[in-house]
Formats: C-alpha cells, structure tokens, sequence
C-alpha cells in the first residue's frame, strides 16, 4: 500500500513497526528501537515518500495579494519614518488581513 507521509505521521507507534517489518531496508533496520519520530522518517526514506508537505492556495491570485502587501509594507515604512501613529496602524492592519486572506486560501 502507498502511503503518505501525512498518514504515517497520525498513525500509533504498534501501526508503524507493523509495516516496518515488511520492508527490507537498512533504514528500517532496528525498527523496534527507533522512536514514532524516527520511525516515520526512515520508513519514508525506505519508501522514497517525499516529507515535505505541499500547500495550494486555491480560489485567489495569490501573485496580486503579494504585490498589494509589499506596497503596504512600503506605506508602512513611510508612515513609521513620519510618526503617523493613525496611518501606521491602519496598513499594519490591511497587511495582516491580506495574510489572513492567503493564510486562509491555503489548502
């Protein structure tokens, strides 16, 4: 069975040493003294699973939402140089509601 990392990851201790044994690997060699932390690692190097989970933004222009935080970084940076207190909190604000708005995006 294929696995992903991110279901080897929620599975029990007992779970992974089950398919631990199975695989002839030098990775997984002594699987039943590794730890789930090392567990999972080497039984995705014996595998070739890839580690690094990939995140999608779906349902926005995410190149846009970039461009509007740099010229608000750029505001930000102006209003922190001239001491408005009113114009600073206000484009902190919108910088942080556009990072929502991707962070939220994210699949």
């Amino acid at each position: 069975m294929a696995y992903t990392h991110h279901e080897l990851k929620h599975k029990t201790l007992a779970e992974l040493r089950d398919i631990a044994k199975d695989i002839e690997h030098d990775e997984v060699k002594g699987y039943t003294q590794l730890n789930k932390e090392h567990l999972v690692v080497a039984i995705c190097r014996a595998l070739n699973i890839d580690m690094h989970e990939h995140h999608d933004v779906v349902g926005i222009d995410k190149a846009t939402i970039k461009s509007r935080i740099k010229e608000l970084k750029k505001k930000r940076d102006a209003a922190l140089v001239a001491h408005d207190h009113a114009q600073l909190r206000q484009t902190r604000r919108s910088i942080h509601r556009l990072k929502r708005q991707i962070h939220k995006a994210t699949v």
